[in-house]
């Protein structure tokens, strides 16, 4: 398991996952932040990237902010390197 934070960037108009801000995961998703839409594309977006089920991929906090921290399920190692990869974009 790896924990980590995201910023979310709602209503983007190409949604993706990569690059940094402020030492946060940037996600970027099409999603407005009405009613926990934009988190669940996060999510949703987040198991994509890292080759996972969304059911892999937990929030802990964060739900009505930009700034999230997530834990997602997996070997370690494998997690961060791809998190390490997903950062330097």
């Amino acid at each position: 398991m790896l924990r980590f934070e995201i910023r979310v960037r709602p209503g983007a108009s190409r949604a993706g996952v990569g690059g940094a801000i402020n030492g946060r995961l940037q996600v970027r998703v099409n999603a407005r932040a009405v009613d926990g839409r934009a988190t669940e594309a996060a999510l949703r977006a987040l198991a994509d990237a890292f080759g996972l089920r969304p059911a892999d991929v937990q929030l802990l906090s964060g739900a009505t902010s930009r700034d999230k921290l997530v834990q997602i399920a997996g070997e370690t190692q494998q997690l961060q390197d791809r998190l390490d990869e997903l950062l330097t974009m």
